[in-house]
């Protein structure tokens, strides 16, 4: 090995073992700074200070197990001392000029906390960064049977359902008007996806009422479209209608029938070439000349 690459390698651990002492003893800000991510997308890792010192460098790294930190990103004048991992190699950007990392393609294995070391007259300030990852459910689906109560109530009794996925973190379903002291839990069921780690979400009520109600779920913030339950049996109506046509056609008939009979009282008896059952225009017209 050359001198040249001794001095480069002694120099390289030396800022190494020197930043890791002064992380764990840091006259650093314990305030933490939030930010969130969308999952797939991008999220900056914004390190600038309020003051015109002329930075040196800047490292971003990954705070593991609570201490131990992993090297992210960075720069520094003299040569970076440390390799970019290789997770991370396509994934991050430095802006030198704005203080700040860029992470794409954002996965929720990439939430946690975090350090930005600026180093200033070779003094590292030192602030912590905790990244909150999020994604959208989709539009939650509703489902509604509903029937006679089991116990002979008045009223209906409705089983509801709501279910969303790609979600995270893992939420739970809310229902909106409906009164809480009436509703049944029946099943809570959510599951995580191997790969994307994001949720799928699903609850199962039962829900009793006696008037049409409009009712709505929302899983983390994604709402379901309105759905009407406990609307009046039509049954009951269609049943009504049918026996009001039959009663109408009933009398219709009686009156023919009738008719008939008043035409067949009024024929001449002496005259036997008349039919008892005439038509009932004929009869409308005997009546008018009468």
């Amino acid at each position: 090995m050359s001198l040249q690459l001794r001095c480069l390698y002694v120099h390289s651990l030396a800022l190494v073992v020197t930043l890791l002492l002064l992380s764990a003893a840091s006259g650093g800000s314990d305030k933490v700074k939030n930010i969130t991510a969308v999952l797939g997308r991008s999220v900056t890792f914004s390190c600038a200070l309020n003051n015109g010192d002329s930075v040196e460098g800047l490292y971003i790294q990954r705070v593991i197990n609570d201490k131990e930190e992993k090297f992210i990103n960075g720069f520094y004048n003299n040569p970076l001392p440390m390799e970019v991992p290789e997770q991370y190699q396509n994934r991050t950007t430095v802006n030198k000029t704005g203080l700040s990392v860029e992470m794409r393609d954002i996965s929720v294995s990439d939430e946690g906390l975090y350090t930005c070391v600026v180093f200033i007259n070779k003094d590292p300030n030192i602030f912590k960064i905790l990244l909150r990852v999020k994604a959208e459910y989709s539009v939650p689906t509703i489902t509604a049977v509903c029937g006679q109560r089991s116990d002979g109530g008045a009223g209906q009794a409705c089983q509801l359902s709501c279910s969303a996925a790609g979600g995270y973190p893992r939420s739970a379903a809310g229902w909106a008007e409906l009164n809480q002291s009436l509703i049944k839990v029946i099943n809570n069921w959510s599951s995580a996806d191997n790969e994307s780690k994001t949720w799928t979400v699903n609850q199962t009520i039962m829900y009793t009422c006696d008037q049409p109600t409009n009712i709505s779920c929302a899983i983390g913030g994604a709402v379901s479209e309105n759905v009407t339950i406990c609307e009046r049996n039509l049954f009951s109506l269609v049943v009504i209608a049918a026996i009001a046509v039959v009663l109408v056609f009933v009398l219709l008939v009686i009156f023919v029938v009738v008719m008939k009979c008043c035409c067949g009282r009024q024929q001449n008896p002496g005259d036997p070439s008349e039919e008892v059952g005439m038509p009932l225009a004929e009869c409308h017209s005997q009546q008018q000349r009468v």
